[in-house]
């Protein structure tokens, strides 16, 4: 199945801005972004096909996010990537031990984001 729609869940005005455009005008994806983990929770209800969440959030943060998505049969299934400053290696094995497809560093880079979410997708797919 291709990726089309995407929720991204990020506190911070510019960066959600920058992302959005990025993975519209680049990717050719839906966005919808949200600013914080209770919004994320709502708006995880709609359906989207992937969720790029940020880890650290006034409220409640990332990895919160993520058990909550987790325990509800309606968002238990989508497939979660962590956007995150935090990149030591043994940070990244432990939001990826949460239950996170991957992790993409911040700041990332604008014109190859799209490009990195689809190969997070391309990698999660059965064969």
């Amino acid at each position: 199945m291709k990726l089309q729609d995407i929720l991204v869940v990020e506190d911070d005005p510019a960066i959600q801005t920058v992302a959005k455009m990025a993975l519209e005008l680049v990717g050719g994806f839906n966005v919808r972004v949200c600013s914080s983990g209770e919004e994320a929770l709502e708006a995880a209800r709609s359906g989207p096909q992937l969720i790029l969440l940020d880890v650290m959030m006034p409220g409640m943060d990332g990895p919160t996010v993520l058990k909550r998505l987790r325990a509800s049969p309606d968002t238990q299934h989508i497939p979660v990537v962590f956007m995150t400053a935090k990149v030591q290696s043994f940070e990244i094995e432990q939001l990826r031990g949460l239950g996170a497809l991957d992790v993409i560093a911040k700041p990332f880079e604008a014109m190859t984001l799209s490009q990195t979410v689809s190969e997070i997708w391309e990698r999660q797919r059965p064969a």
